[in-house]
């Protein structure tokens, strides 16, 4: 009776330990780090129980298919969830910024619906009196 006790014990440890290592890569571990830039679309405070900072944004660019080339758009929809850079981000709408994200492989209700979670602004361009762009890095 006592080797059967041993035998549930360590098999219930191999259970926890891979109950815990599956949570740890689904919703802890970061899979990709990137940066993307483009033009904000909307930033905005959504959720039922958890109130979760949502975001989206355009990024323009060129796609060649069959020797024709045409201008494509591209969104990139993320969450934040970190006041400081939701605040920065509320202050940026309409303009074209560069954002630093990570991509989880799942997604946890407080901290957004996407698994490109941003972390930093890296830059919002703003025009000058002369209409050109200047991009400024945040916090100047």
């Amino acid at each position: 009776m006592k080797t059967s006790g041993k035998v549930f014990s360590i098999i219930g440890a191999v259970i926890v330990l891979g109950l815990a290592a599956f949570v740890f890569f689904k919703f802890c571990f970061v899979y990709s780090e990137g940066i993307n830039e483009g033009d904000l679309n909307y930033f905005q405070k959504e959720g039922f129980i958890f109130k979760t900072y949502e975001g989206k944004m355009i990024q323009s660019g060129y796609n060649s298919k069959n020797g024709k080339t045409a201008v494509q758009s591209n969104e990139f929809k993320f969450s934040v969830d970190d006041e400081r850079v939701a605040d920065q981000l509320n202050n940026a709408s309409s303009r074209q910024i560069k954002l630093h994200w990570k991509r989880y492989l799942g997604t946890l209700p407080w901290r957004g619906n996407s698994q490109f979670v941003v972390d930093s602004v890296i830059s919002v361009k703003a025009a000058t009196q002369d209409n050109i762009p200047l991009e400024l890095p945040i916090g100047e």
